[in-house]
């Protein structure tokens, strides 16, 4: 029987939002290990002079526990 855990990370990026979850993914691999699925919950984006300036996410990371 295999046990998953729900983890909630944030990323950004400068150049969109799909750059801001293959960075995220990419940093939470280096840490937790079966990642299995993501699913976005948030995008949001930081404003400055009327232009975006960073491009940020909310997803949830579900991986299987080992042992």
């Amino acid at each position: 029987m295999a046990v998953a855990r729900v983890t909630k990370i944030t990323a950004s990026s400068r150049t969109g939002f799909q750059d801001a979850v293959k960075s995220g993914l990419a940093r939470a691999a280096k840490t937790i290990r079966g990642i299995t699925g993501l699913e976005v919950i948030e995008e949001k984006a930081k404003v400055e002079k009327g232009k975006i300036a960073e491009y940020r996410v909310t997803m949830e990371l579900t991986f299987i526990l080992e042992g």
